[in-house]
């Protein structure tokens, strides 16, 4: 469409059909930045993986400077992957909890593996140092990895922090079980009503089908360039 001839032919008529027409295409513009706008949405691709799919083995560095595979867990049955970060208000909240997973369900053969998603230069308090020191400070049991340069967090199609993605081992593969959130209120830890990953894993060891496999993670969106 072209703009100019239209608004020269508008200021061609009298005054009431000028505001008449104009007003017109004020709305035929903005119904064509909507229409616009919501193509863009729809291109936005979000990878990553559904309940069912197998997840990649990765290799990132922990705080302890050591190089973290989920291959190096032999005898793991699965594992509570965990997208969690320093500074997010979400994450912090969740911290306590994540801790009491691990230190319920690693003996039980499903350990925590938390990640730190974010870019430090977009995010400075998640660089790897800030990381070392949030490790001490909570004394965290499991292992807390930086995913550097972005690789493995997009393969997950994790969004938020937290983000959990619970694995089960099924022959000699990752075997994604649930997505989503740790429980459903992140505010109050004395007033959840639904443990999803809690439940997700107790099926799992129970070997009975998980009730809800996917839910909306709530927390601050990953941070990157």
């Amino acid at each position: 469409m072209n703009w100019n001839n239209l608004f020269k032919n508008i200021y061609k008529t009298n005054s009431m059909k000028k505001t008449g027409l104009i007003f017109c295409t004020i709305l035929l513009m903005s119904s064509i930045v909507t229409v616009n706008a919501k193509k863009m949405e729809t291109k936005v691709d979000y990878k990553g993986y559904k309940v069912g799919d197998t997840a990649t083995d990765f290799k990132l560095k922990n705080v302890d400077n050591k190089l973290v595979s989920l291959s190096d867990y032999k005898d793991a049955k699965g594992f509570i992957v965990v997208f969690t970060c320093n500074h997010c208000p979400y994450a912090k909240a969740y911290e306590n909890r994540i801790i009491g997973l691990n230190h319920k369900y690693a003996p039980k053969g499903y350990p925590v593996i938390a990640i730190n998603p974010n870019d430090p230069k977009a995010e400075p308090q998640d660089s790897f140092e800030g990381m070392q020191q949030r490790a001490k400070e909570k004394g965290f049991t499991f292992p807390y990895l930086f995913d550097a340069g972005q690789k493995v967090y997009p393969q997950y199609g994790a969004k938020r922090t937290p983000h959990v993605f619970v694995l089960q081992k099924v022959n000699g593969k990752n075997v994604v079980k649930y997505i989503g959130a740790i429980d459903d209120n992140y505010s109050d830890e004395n007033d959840v009503s639904n443990k999803y990953v809690e439940n997700a894993v107790d099926a799992l060891l129970s070997n009975k089908t998980i009730a809800v496999t996917s839910t909306v993670a709530i927390g601050c969106s990953i941070k990157a360039l």
